[in-house]
């Protein structure tokens, strides 16, 4: 056998081996960290928090805006988008980083109630196991709820009712679609977008989010232009 050949079946022996390894990593932490908080007690703990905001109380434009920004196949994927993972895959093997994690809102949402936020390739496997458990546990209205009330909205706010009270004075189901979209954007970095920190900056990532809105067909352009320009509530 040429000395290249066996060069290559050693290497994909040793890449195999650390797959292994990692994937292996991965679905203990996933089991000890369900086994430690099983998802049903997981469930009342998120549902007991002060000012929780069932998703019945949030604006369709709300909704629609975060699916757009952060998982626009949610409604179509398992738990993981096959897609998004293998772009990230490839981008993260260039850079030799995980820069780009192509998790969808049910990982996100593994990765908020059970994991830490370090980036490592075994937390992003037990986060990939703990997102089909819930998919299995949970439907998907039920899944998109837990994520909007545990994700950050700056200034002290971790659900949608305390950000709305916050920053608008009203009610998340009086939200319009402009504070609505503008919501959806704070939380890829609320220490930037908070309108309390930077109005611009969230002005400009609210105008990202409705580009998003418009790809994905949540929006016309005419409709993102009276938003924008406020002849549309």
């Amino acid at each position: 056998m040429k000395l290249w050949k066996r060069i290559l079946i050693v290497c994909l022996l040793v890449i195999l081996s650390i797959l292994s390894l990692v994937i292996g990593n991965g679905y203990t932490m996933y089991q000890t960290a369900i086994q430690e908080v099983p998802l049903e007690e997981k469930l009342v703990e998120i549902q007991a928090k002060e000012n929780y905001t069932p998703i019945e109380e949030l604006p369709k434009t709300y909704l629609n805006a975060i699916i757009a920004v952060e998982d626009h196949r949610f409604y179509q994927h398992p738990g993981i988008d096959w897609i998004a993972i293998g772009r990230a895959f490839v981008n993260d093997i260039r850079t030799l980083s995980l820069k780009e994690g192509g998790s969808t809102i049910t990982q996100q949402l593994a990765k908020n109630i059970y994991f830490t936020q370090e980036k490592r390739f075994d937390r992003k496997i037990a986060e990939v196991f703990m997102a089909f458990a819930m998919e299995k546990a949970w439907n998907k209205e039920l899944i998109l709820e837990l994520y909007v009330n545990t994700i950050y909205y700056g200034d002290g706010y971790d659900t949608p009712k305390e950000a709305t009270n916050g920053y608008f004075a009203k009610e998340p189901s009086q939200m319009n679609a402009n504070e609505s979209i503008l919501l959806a954007g704070i939380p890829n970095a609320p220490s930037a977008y908070a309108p309390t920190k930077n109005f611009r900056l969230a002005k400009e990532r609210q105008k990202q989010v409705i580009a998003k809105m418009i790809k994905y067909g949540y929006l016309t352009e005419e409709e993102a232009e009276q938003i924008l320009t406020g002849k549309k509530e």
